[in-house]
């Protein structure tokens, strides 16, 4: 499947994304989930409120991050700078700067590697994954990885972030 074919298709209430030409359907998120994923997104809007260097997304936004075979990804939440936004009614073209995954119940260590791995290797340049089951955070970035605990710094890819 293509990404085009992919966003043709009817809506059924469910989410899917692509991997390597591969559609794969989303399982609605717990409650936990959803609302760790709201404050992250929150936070986000509040920062670009202030700061304004960027552009907020919200999970229903697909990234389309390769081509032949295309794969769209859909973050928990995204940050794109300024720059980089565009105004269109198809997928980002391209990944993230900041991608934001929280950990459901049934995701399995693999499927969070392969995501985050993903987003990285599309040039994300930071990928936060948030466990909210053990209450931290691990801190992505193209060959390094940093737990962290309560405060995740990311200024370099989010300007002004505390």
């Amino acid at each position: 499947m293509t990404a085009d074919e992919l966003l043709q298709l009817p809506d059924d209430g469910m989410r899917y994304e692509l991997v390597d030409g591969e559609l794969r359907k989303m399982s609605p998120s717990g409650a936990r989930h959803g609302r760790v994923a709201a404050e992250i997104v929150w936070s986000l809007i509040a920062h670009m409120k202030r700061q304004r260097t960027g552009a907020v997304y919200s999970s229903e936004t697909g990234f389309r991050i390769s081509r032949q075979p295309d794969t769209v990804r859909a973050p928990d939440a995204a940050y794109v700078r300024s720059e980089r936004v565009t105004d269109t009614i198809g997928f980002f073209e391209g990944p993230p700067d900041a991608a934001f995954e929280v950990v459901s119940p049934g995701d399995t260590d693999t499927e969070i590697e392969e995501k985050t791995l993903a987003w990285v290797r599309a040039g994300t340049k930071v990928v936060v994954v948030v466990d909210p089951r053990t209450k931290t955070a691990r801190v992505h970035r193209t060959g390094s990885a940093l737990m962290v605990n309560e405060v995740i710094e990311i200024d370099d890819v989010i300007p002004g972030w505390r």
